[in-house]
């Protein structure tokens, strides 16, 4: 018997292909931990009742201490309790305690988070990318001379190890809006991705099209929350989605259209690695002059103050716009239904994502980050990188903006993508009705504004 391994889980809650977890087996009696870390940015409450979900299934598989605290106090601590070896998968957020971690216990990181390794994909120069179709060739590139060749579960030697003795109590996450619609929504688990992905997949290979702008039917993956806690990894979805299309040519545009995507989110980790405040600062350094509307701390929390109009600053009119915009009472019909999906289930279609948060930023006039640190909340699908990555993209302060003056017409965009309106009757059914209110501002003269604030904007340098 060798020594005890201590696999460190993060957003890697899976057994299959986990690099980290692999390696561990290969030396010696397995024992997970998991640790709810009191550094960094606070997850939010969607994502947190989510990830609680997803811990507890890993924890049917394996032995797996739960605790709480620093993990720059608490892995070196359990390691040297159980005389563990450490392992591991990479994040690329919270570096520093990663860093620290590993001086302290000697722990071996391995990679399997993303397609590719940040520092990994350049430009011709060496420096990062900054426009996501070359970056998407580099990575395609990359991909084709070294494909993933995925891991299968690998066989365990459980640690002889009091797990529960040794773990935190933890105590339950129930989103105050959304307790019993996010359990009848939402599926937690690497079981439960695994069957959504293979139902993905067979949709795919009976000729279904893959379709994330098709706001009326079932056309997307739905992956990205088990993507986002590494209940699948990316290569293994690459590689099962990459082999169906060898195998079903007929479907394979519709495949790497789906890849494509799986890319996008490199992308956003790809930027956050070099730039790691930009949930805060402005990609583009000119939008620093946007007259954003914008209040510190207006989104608190995910409790009964979550709204950003209660107890906040009443000289703060904009508060009053950004608290329609939450409870999906804008006047807009797709930006209500977004609004109200993504309340009652933690998720909302990737296209209304795009045109309520074109309706914050551009129509209201309202900073993006109040947009992102509401998403955050309410997203269980919200991560470090992409949820402040694509706040600015639609924002137009971020990287491959272009054009970052674009302002989504969202009276036009229900006509293209839910021309009959079944999104929309979902989730707002009084906007077919007499009784809906009028839009909070005109969408014309609205647009017409932000053009203009885009216009005085572009005098600084």
């Amino acid at each position: 018997m060798g020594r005890t391994q201590l696999v460190w889980f993060r957003d890697d809650l899976r057994l299959r292909d986990n690099a980290a977890l692999t390696a561990a087996a290969a030396r010696g009696p397995v024992v997970g931990l998991h640790v709810d870390e009191t550094v960094g940015r606070p997850i939010g409450a969607a994502a947190r009742w989510w990830r609680g979900r997803s811990v507890a299934s890993i924890s049917n598989k394996l032995p797996l201490i739960r605790a709480a605290g620093d993990p720059r106090e608490v892995v070196p601590r359990i390691a040297r309790e159980l005389d563990a070896e450490v392992h591991w998968n990479r994040r690329y957020h919270l570096t520093d305690v990663d860093a620290a971690v590993k001086d302290a216990t000697g722990a071996t990181s391995h990679p399997g988070f993303l397609l590719a390794e940040p520092w990994a994909i350049a430009t011709g120069s060496g420096s990062p990318f900054q426009v996501f179709t070359p970056f998407s060739k580099a990575v395609f590139a990359a991909l084709e001379s070294a494909p993933p060749r995925p891991e299968p579960v690998p066989e365990l030697q459980p640690a002889s190890v009091d797990a529960a003795a040794l773990s935190d109590p933890v105590a339950d996450s129930e989103p105050f809006w959304a307790a019993a619609t996010l359990a009848a929504h939402c599926h937690p688990g690497e079981d439960a991705a695994l069957e959504r992905f293979n139902e993905f997949l067979g949709r795919l290979e009976d000729g279904a099209e893959y379709n994330n702008n098709d706001l009326g039917a079932p056309a997307t993956s739905g992956l990205s929350p088990h993507l986002r806690f590494g209940e699948l990894s990316p290569g293994y979805v690459w590689a099962e989605t990459a082999a169906l299309a060898e195998r079903h040519p007929e479907t394979a545009a519709h495949a790497w259209a789906f890849l494509r995507q799986l890319v996008w989110r490199d992308f956003a980790w790809h930027r956050l690695y070099h730039l790691p405040d930009m949930a805060t600062r402005n990609v583009r350094g000119q939008f620093d002059h946007f007259d954003w509307a914008w209040t510190p701390h207006a989104v608190p929390g995910s409790d009964e103050r979550a709204f950003a109009h209660t107890g906040m600053d009443p000289a703060a009119e904009h508060l009053e716009d950004l608290a329609a915009w939450q409870r999906g009472e804008t006047g807009v019909p797709l930006v209500d239904a977004g609004m109200r999906e993504l309340w009652a289930t933690g998720t909302m279609h990737n296209r209304a994502r795009m045109v309520a948060g074109s309706w914050l930023t551009k129509n209201l006039g309202i900073h993006w980050r109040h947009g992102e640190e509401w998403f955050w909340d309410t997203l269980v699908d919200a991560d470090e990188a992409s949820n402040p990555f694509n706040w600015q993209w639609v924002a137009g302060s971020g990287d491959d903006a272009a054009p970052y003056f674009r302002v989504f017409n969202p009276l036009l965009q229900q006509e293209k993508f839910d021309p009959r309106a079944r999104y929309v009757a979902r989730w707002v059914p009084e906007a077919l009705t007499p009784l809906y209110r009028e839009p909070m501002v005109d969408v014309k003269e609205s647009r017409r504004r932000a053009l203009d604030a885009y216009e005085e904007m572009r005098s600084f340098k």
